[in-house]
């Protein structure tokens, strides 16, 4: 059994978590961790000096716990989709041996700071980061619905300042990074990513098999 940890970021409303989605559909044996999952309680997220929550950070977040997730994944993934219903309890009627070494388990980790946490960073084995501009970004928010939601001001005075900050500090954690534009169609985008996990899950085969 082989293993392959992807990593997909991006700014708000970059699309990134539409194109995990579509890439779990895609690759067998997959499954998808969001960071968004993980954010703490609403009461203890600190407040900064304009009164704007500050959820664009990683003390927002349950870092800890979202470590031990992706910890379990990789000491078992086949049990691990199991206990989430991604996979049938009886398991695949394999062939022999040989195919079952075959077989690739990929994680994707999809979440606005997962390149700036290092020690979930370094666990990745690739990397794409969607963004898109300023204007296309603010209309998108301002079309979600949050809880809670965004008091007026918010993007401008908090979302979009720590973008600018954490895309800065990532470029000094991370590398190998493959930057996406979120304008491009959904189908153009997971193409392109698909390919290049597909040729990546191939190699991988290959070294079992030699």
């Amino acid at each position: 059994m082989k293993t392959l940890v992807v990593g997909v970021g991006g700014m708000t409303n970059g699309g990134k978590s539409t194109l995990s989605k579509t890439l779990q559909q895609q690759i067998p044996n997959s499954c998808i961790i969001a960071q968004d999952s993980y954010f703490k309680d609403d009461s203890v997220v600190p407040v900064d000096h304009n009164g704007f929550k500050q959820y664009d950070m990683l003390d927002a977040l349950h870092m800890d716990t979202m470590m031990s997730d992706v910890d379990s994944w990789r000491k078992d993934p086949e049990s691990f989709l199991k206990q989430r219903g991604l996979k049938p309890e009886s398991g695949t009627p394999w062939v022999n041996e040989e195919e079952k070494e075959e077989e690739v388990y990929v994680l994707i980790v999809e979440g606005f700071l997962i390149f700036n946490y290092r020690p979930l960073n370094e666990l990745l084995d690739k990397r794409y980061f969607m963004e898109i501009p300023y204007d296309v970004c603010k209309r998108r928010r301002s079309l979600r619905v949050y809880t809670p939601p965004d008091p007026p001001g918010y993007f401008d005075g908090h979302v979009w300042p720590m973008y600018l900050k954490n895309r800065q500090e990532m470029g000094s954690i991370a590398s190998k990074i493959v930057i996406l534009d979120g304008l491009k169609s959904k189908e153009e985008l997971l193409s392109a990513v698909y390919k290049d996990i597909s040729q990546e899950i191939e190699r991988l085969r290959g070294e079992v098999a030699t």
